[in-house]
């Protein structure tokens, strides 16, 4: 079959390469090149270089509804869609014959949006997964073809769980295509009564409530690791979190959520509104990032001291 591939983030990479060894894959859109780092220097998608590699034609609408011509006139069989980015318009959604199929990384109708991976984690999900359905012009409103859920560990964050979900998602897709095109699989409709959001995260999000549980900071900062990360304060000082564990689910020393409690040469342990936490990779601004032994090594001696208060 004709495809065009259309996709962003790194999930959707191990999807494409697996379109590219069973299918003929006529383009790939992607998202613009956008700046990155302090030098703001344009990097593409993940998905551009692949496609680039492969000798693959890449476009790259800054608005995909204003320019949909060089998708059209190709006229392809089936158009995939995995984590993209812009809502797409009805005219590319309907013209090709198999419509347009996306592999969305949750078990619908639970997470619709652009952040289900970051979302299921940081609500502390056991299970997610991912579904193959038809697209609709309302937000993963589509008709399910086909699902799978892996298990979510304690072990894992978002970067893990993309590695995981996208490689789910090429398996899935390649089982499920072929019946798509012999006419074997029945959409089914998404149970309305069920649906939850998982929208793009906002930056205020990003920031700790110790006012939580242990549990609950935990799944919140892997669920956003290694992006964009969670932040605390200390002395009007922003201090990101890459890494804490649970000392304790229960324990409760202090009635003042976010007060460090106990500082060893290898350990700093923090109160939650329910059991503690312990640091295990953080960031000062202006630093580099630092396992908690190295960061209490140095400026963290006079830092993060018992009694200071994580705000």
């Amino acid at each position: 079959m004709n495809i065009i591939f259309m996709g962003t983030m790194e999930f959707a990479v191990p999807i494409l390469e697996g379109l590219i060894e069973t299918e003929n894959v006529l383009l790939v859109v992607t998202q613009p090149d956008r700046p990155f780092g302090r030098k703001h220097i344009l990097k593409p998608s993940s998905v551009k270089l692949k496609a680039l590699e492969h000798g693959i034609t890449v476009f790259q609408p800054e608005k995909i509804k204003e320019n949909v011509n060089p998708i059209l006139e190709l006229h392809p069989d089936v158009i995939i869609v995995a984590a993209y980015g812009q809502m797409i318009p009805n005219i590319i959604l309907t013209t090709p014959p198999f419509r347009c199929i996306n592999v969305h990384a949750s078990l619908l109708p639970k997470y619709r949006g652009g952040a289900p991976m970051h979302k299921s984690i940081q609500n502390g999900e056991a299970y997610t997964g991912v579904t193959i359905m038809n697209m609709a012009m309302k937000m993963d409103s589509g008709d399910i073809l086909t699902q799978r859920a892996i298990p979510i560990l304690d072990t894992d964050d978002v970067g893990s769980m993309q590695e995981k979900l996208g490689l789910l998602g090429r398996d899935l897709l390649l089982e499920t295509l072929p019946k798509v095109f012999s006419g074997e699989i029945v959409p089914v409709k998404q149970d309305e009564s069920q649906i939850t959001f998982a929208y793009n995260i906002k930056p205020s999000e990003e920031h700790i409530n110790f006012n939580q549980t242990a549990r609950q900071v935990f799944n919140h900062v892997r669920g956003y690791h290694p992006w964009p990360l969670t932040y605390t304060l200390i002395d009007d000082q922003m201090l990101k979190l890459y890494q804490v564990k649970i000392s304790d689910e229960t324990a409760v020393i202090s009635s003042i959520p976010g007060e460090i409690l106990e500082v060893t040469k290898n350990s700093c342990i923090v109160q939650t509104e329910k059991g503690t936490i312990s640091l295990v990779n953080i960031q000062l601004q202006g630093k580099t990032p630092m396992d908690i032994s190295t960061f209490l090594n140095g400026v963290g001696k006079t830092l993060l001291v018992p009694g200071k208060i994580l705000k």
